[in-house]
């Protein structure tokens, strides 16, 4: 079994899975790389190894079990252990009015949101355990734990919440496997995960607010980096937060205290 500590990112091919499996490595972890984009999942790859870094990519689809399993088996045997696991891997999905969502729109986020994020824990706790303990870091967000304005974006934000629910419960029962368990909820970050958002009907729910100028005061209304929420999520992988478990961070630059 290998001395160096070994992490597992999901939705590890861009944005803020890039970002964190590009500062693990810095820090000196192996890193599996999990996701369903192949391409951009080499990419990441060849870039860790190039700086001296270990990495697997894992091809696989968070919401589908078989997959899960197989790709963390993968990951054992590459390795050998596990320390880590960053349940980043998210959908924005559809936003509309609740009555617009469809069924299988609204099956489509929970099932890659929270049912990934449960079959990310599932095949992973049990080799948490074996090593003696670890940190989980699931990326949340600010809809749905600390704001509710975002037009349309029930599932989403409903799922998002499941996530820090989940947290808070494993936190107590996994302590005593000495495992940490804490969520790290991002605000605007400049990511492609709009890609993955479908929006209907935004008047018919949109809040008729007025936000002071620049929704992000920290930054003068910028958008937060991925490399930003890689930091947090390498601050809570290490040893330096050991005794912090079951908490939300909010990564917003103030933002959710606007809305």
């Amino acid at each position: 079994m290998p001395n160096k500590k070994v992490a597992l990112v999901t939705g590890a091919g861009s944005g803020i899975g890039r970002a964190s499996a590009i500062e693990l490595a810095r820090n000196g972890f192996a890193v599996g790389l999990l996701g369903r984009t192949p391409s951009e999942l080499e990419e990441v790859a060849k870039l860790l190894r190039s700086s001296g870094a270990e990495a697997e990519r894992l091809d696989a689809d968070i919401s589908i079990e078989e997959e899960m399993s197989a790709a963390v088996d993968q990951l054992i045997k590459r390795f050998g252990r596990l320390d880590v696991v960053v349940a980043n891997a998210s959908i924005n999905g559809t936003w509309a009015p609740i009555e617009d969502i469809k069924a299988e729109e609204w099956d489509q986020t929970i099932a890659v949101n929270l049912r990934g994020t449960y079959l990310t824990l599932r095949f992973t706790v049990p080799h948490l355990k074996n090593g003696g303990g670890g940190s989980i870091v699931v990326v949340s967000s600010i809809n749905g734990t600390r704001t509710f304005t975002s037009p349309g974006a029930t599932a989403y934000s409903a799922s998002k919440a499941a996530q820090l629910a989940m947290v808070q419960q494993l936190a107590l029962e996994l302590g005593r496997h000495r495992i940490r368990v804490n969520a790290v909820c991002p605000g605007a970050i400049e990511t492609n995960i709009d890609d993955s958002t479908t929006k209907r009907a935004e008047e018919e729910t949109a809040i008729p607010v007025v936000f002071p100028e620049g929704q992000v005061p920290l930054t003068g209304g910028r958008p937060g980096r991925a490399e930003d929420v890689a930091h947090l999520v390498t601050f809570l992988a290490s040893d330096a937060s050991s005794h912090i478990t079951g908490t939300p961070i909010w990564i917003d630059g103030g933002q959710g205290l606007l809305r």
